[in-house]
């Protein structure tokens, strides 16, 4: 089995940047993916980011339209931690936000951009973003 577990969320406003991090433990591997999904109330998960691993040292990041040029995901092997770091938050942000996992991956370059694809998920960590 794998835990995850989520730290950082917080209130902030508008403009503001909030790191959120994301720690692996347990059954982990050396080929995976793990990302971050985020819920506001009333609406779906929705897919936020994610980064791709393989054994070797490379790795693939791909994140949502809405997030692009404001929000990096970034992952520590030694700590099996990834990080994901907001900057120029806005209202619309506001979201539970959810780290995933899931250690079988079929290329580096595939998406894993489904809440299906993933195996494990965090308890969530709440952002609110005021404007």
């Amino acid at each position: 089995q794998v835990q995850l577990v989520e730290t950082g969320g917080g209130l902030v406003q508008a403009g503001d940047s909030l790191r959120l991090s994301c720690a692996a433990s347990g059954r982990t591997t050396s080929r995976g993916a793990m990302g971050w999904f985020r819920q506001a109330p009333g609406k779906e998960r929705e897919f936020v980011t994610a980064i791709n691993w393989n054994g070797g040292g490379s790795t693939n990041t791909y994140s949502a339209d809405s997030v692009k040029g404001r929000f990096t995901i970034s992952r520590d092997n030694a700590k099996n931690t990834i990080y994901l770091q907001m900057n120029s938050l806005k209202p619309e942000d506001t979201a539970v936000y959810y780290c995933a996992a899931v250690f079988r991956l079929t290329t580096l370059m595939s998406r894993q951009t489904a809440v299906r694809d993933y195996d494990y998920w965090g308890q969530g960590t709440q952002v609110t973003v005021s404007s």
